[in-house]
């Protein structure tokens, strides 16, 4: 009984309160994790993202499974979200559930067809990466491969290699 005391102690103390929805996930994450742990990964989540404490705190409260993650997963989604595709810490921060899509079979290949598409003027320069990242694969295809099969027939084979951890030749960006 003490055990699970600690636990749903420790999931407060990351910022998840009892009646929230995420509470269950809360739980499920700190009780693999001494306070020492969340700590150190609190750490590393401000450092690698350039958070403050409160944004950590959003993050954690929002998708508290960030604190499972591995260190290496966080920077080299970290990397990629900031540096490749231009977003800010802050814009990742509110929408955390990113970090938990595959960067070689979600994150990267969808970038590649967002970023080609808005730079062959076929979509809106103000659309939303998350947008594209957040829908489910076939309303993805619905919405941004298939409208273009005419003027770039290759988009779906070069979207699939993209899949498969290729970066086709074709994705020419200007």
């Amino acid at each position: 009984m003490e055990r699970i005391r600690a636990m749903v102690a420790r999931a407060e103390g990351i910022g998840v309160p009892r009646g929230c929805k995420m509470f269950r996930h809360a739980l499920h994450a700190v009780a693999r994790l001494s306070n020492e742990k969340i700590a150190t990964k609190v750490e590393h989540l401000k450092k690698t993202f350039m958070w403050s404490d409160a944004v950590v705190g959003i993050v954690v409260s929002k998708f508290p499974s960030v604190l499972l993650r591995s260190n290496q997963m966080l920077q080299s989604k970290s990397e990629f979200l900031v540096s490749e595709v231009g977003l800010e810490p802050t814009y990742i921060a509110h929408r955390p559930v990113m970090l938990s899509y595959s960067l070689e079979g979600r994150l990267r290949p969808r970038h590649y067809v967002v970023k080609f598409l808005k730079e062959n003027g076929l979509l809106d320069r103000d659309r939303d990466y998350y947008s594209a990242v957040i829908v489910m694969e076939k309303v993805f295809v619905d919405k941004y491969i298939s409208p273009h099969k005419e003027v770039a027939p290759y988009l779906a084979e070069d979207y699939d290699a993209a899949c498969r951890g290729e970066v086709p030749t074709r994705f020419k960006f200007t």
